[in-house]
């Protein structure tokens, strides 16, 4: 079994602190170390506090059986909110994508969160993401369009392709966010006035 390289030093509970810590994205061991400092200059009260809103994400937010969003009621506040347009479907990889549009302030339709893209290579086909979903809302929800707002990635212009092709039979349009959205990013990286420039330049799947 391969062991973690430990930082000298270290009460082997902050040793503790400082791996738990490098499993976030983005976070290396020098920044995972500065936190648990921070964590041991705080107070108590902070260490509590902060337990106590990790263990509060895990208990209190869920998935919203409508659009599958993370939330903290089901339906979550887009999907519960009368002054959408609820004809529009706005079809994003991942929650965070949904944060980054709703950024831009431009976008009043609802949204699906399918659980990522078709990657042959990783072992995620279509059946692996929330496609199905998307399909009966299709059909019984009297959608006018969907708009495609995967990552623009090999991955996510399959993925994008599928939904076409899994929507041709029945009527709704289809578009695609236009390309002002970098190949090979992240939604979530993408500035605000880019990400408003694609939704508002999206075109038809064909």
């Amino acid at each position: 079994m391969e062991q973690r390289s430990t930082i000298s030093g270290l009460p082997p509970v902050v040793q503790t602190l400082v791996e738990r810590l490098t499993a976030f994205p983005g976070i290396g061991r020098k920044s995972a170390l500065r936190m648990a400092l921070y964590v041991m200059r705080s107070d108590s009260e902070f260490a509590r506090s902060l337990a106590d809103a990790l263990l509060a994400v895990k208990d209190k937010i869920s998935f919203c059986r409508t659009c599958w969003t993370l939330s903290q009621t089901d339906p979550c506040p887009i999907c519960a909110d009368t002054r959408r347009d609820h004809s529009l479907i706005c079809v994003v990889e991942e929650p965070g994508d949904v944060i980054a549009i709703e950024r831009t302030g431009s976008w009043r339709g609802v949204y699906h969160v399918i659980g990522g893209a078709i990657s042959p290579l990783d072992g995620v086909g279509p059946e692996q993401l929330r496609l199905e979903p998307l399909l009966e809302r299709v059909k019984q929800d009297g959608i006018k369009e969907v708009v495609v707002a995967t990552n623009p990635t090999a991955e996510g212009e399959t993925t994008a392709l599928y939904i076409a092709r899994m929507l041709g039979q029945t009527g709704v349009r289809v578009t695609r966010i236009a390309r002002g959205v970098p190949m090979g990013s992240d939604l979530e990286l993408v500035d605000d006035t880019t990400l408003q420039q694609s939704l508002e330049g999206r075109m038809e799947i064909k």
